[in-house]
């Protein structure tokens, strides 16, 4: 008896757990199809259009895009930086649907909420953010403003001095590239790596000067090299 008990509870168990794994299978959400040739060639376009400021071209360019995550985080920026805050926060929410782990969506979608006034709602997706990644400066920036925004003075200047630290580090990295591309022959790339150190670091410090003598240095070669 004990021995038929065990038999029916065992191929009840793996009823169970067929019935689960058919019903994983049946609820999966199917993997976002590759972009074609055409995506990616209008998103190129697109991209091109926003570098030059062109933000109601990337709007139009990119219209007919749903499914193309990075086309509609674009779409939702130029939006932004258009100043069509409505269409920004519609397209940003079309981005995180189909892509919620998108650090730049979110973002994008704090800033909104933000400048609209719903503070607690951009509050809670920045510590998400920080929480993903406490060295996004922009999140940190942000999360300073609001704090600021709000009479704590304290937590906003931790928060810029968190900010400041992890710049410095992304600026001894852009050092480190460019003195390995002037060694390479590639003076102007250096430059460009040099020039964005510098903006990360606005403030004198020893950093700095290396990074002002080695943009010294550069520039005198290739003049004497003329």
């Amino acid at each position: 008896m004990k021995q038929y008990s065990l038999h029916i509870t065992t191929v009840m168990l793996c009823a169970v757990v067929f019935a689960a794994a058919i019903t994983t299978v049946s609820c999966a959400k199917p993997r976002p199809a590759a972009p074609d040739t055409e995506t990616i060639r209008i998103y190129a376009r697109a991209s091109d259009a926003y570098s030059q400021g062109r933000f109601n071209d990337v709007s139009k360019i990119l219209s007919g895009q749903k499914k193309f995550p990075p086309a509609l985080i674009l779409r939702a920026k130029a939006e932004y930086f258009e100043g069509d805050i409505e269409k920004a926060e519609k397209t940003c929410h079309s981005a995180i649907k189909l892509r919620p782990s998108s650090a730049e969506a979110n973002l994008y979608l704090a800033r909104i909420l933000r400048e609209k006034g719903d503070l607690a709602e951009a509050v809670r997706i920045t510590e998400l953010l920080l929480t993903d990644n406490p060295q996004d400066i922009r999140a940190l920036r942000l999360a300073a403003d609001i704090a600021a925004e709000a009479g704590k003075i304290d937590e906003a200047s931790a928060l810029l001095d968190r900010a400041a630290e992890y710049s410095a580090e992304s600026a001894m990295v852009l050092l480190d590239r460019a003195r390995l591309r002037w060694i390479a022959g590639r003076g102007n790339d250096a430059l460009e790596d040099l020039s964005r150190a510098k903006a990360m670091l606005p403030w004198e410090t020893p950093l700095l000067r290396s990074i002002s003598n080695l943009e010294k240095i550069i520039m005198e070669v290739q003049k004497n090299a003329k």
